[in-house]
């Protein structure tokens, strides 16, 4: 997963939480997973330091705005360029003005105003991604995500009595706190036509 700058989005940590447990079940390793759902928040660029619990606590409140095929597009493009920039980061370090100005460089270049403007479309992509389930790659809410895999991880005979309960406690605690409810349903539409494409971006896997 990537380093990343800024506090992530409830909706991706659900997201990631969803696909965790998702690995967990198929594979049985829940253990690597819960460590890949802790990790920072996968492939969204620069935006985000943690999908930890308490890092969302701290993130504010997401600007709800209608996305455009063009943003979604110009976020993939984005994405690509700053994932070996933020590859590099440390968690815990002070932002590098060097690395920023890089950052709003690749932002722009790929039609956003600013490197801000950039992360509000990351957000609200991630907030949509968030409540589709990750089997059947259609949106049904987080809530209904959380809920089918609190009723994966039950079923599950091969994870420990720990691991499991240590699951399902980030799981109901997930549903504590959900993600705001997405405003503009018309994103829903344009993050399905490219779910795929943003799931690899944005979805919470490492894939180098």
């Amino acid at each position: 997963m990537r380093e990343i700058v800024r506090p992530v989005t409830a909706a991706l940590s659900v997201a990631c939480l969803a696909i965790a447990m998702t690995a967990a079940s198929n594979s049985g390793a829940f253990a690597q997973a819960k460590q890949q759902q802790m990790a920072p928040a996968a492939k969204q660029p620069a935006p985000a330091a943690q999908a930890a619990a308490p890092a969302q606590d701290q993130a504010p409140p997401i600007k709800q705005i209608a996305l455009t095929d063009k943003q979604i597009e110009g976020a993939i493009a984005a994405a690509k360029e700053m994932d070996p920039i933020t590859a590099k980061l440390s968690q815990d370090a002070k932002p590098d003005p060097k690395v920023v100005a890089q950052l709003e460089a690749i932002a722009k270049k790929n039609g956003f105003a600013s490197y801000d403007d950039y992360n509000s479309v990351v957000d609200n992509i991630s907030l949509v991604l968030g409540g589709f389930d990750p089997q059947t790659k259609k949106y049904v809410g987080p809530e209904a995500v959380v809920k089918a895999q609190i009723a994966q991880v039950q079923a599950d005979k091969k994870m420990s009595a720990k691991d499991k309960k240590d699951a399902l406690a980030d799981l109901n605690e997930a549903l504590k706190s959900p993600p705001p409810a997405v405003e503009n349903k018309g994103n829903i539409d344009l993050v399905t036509k490219s779910y795929d494409k943003l799931m690899e971006e944005f979805g919470g896997s490492d894939d180098n």
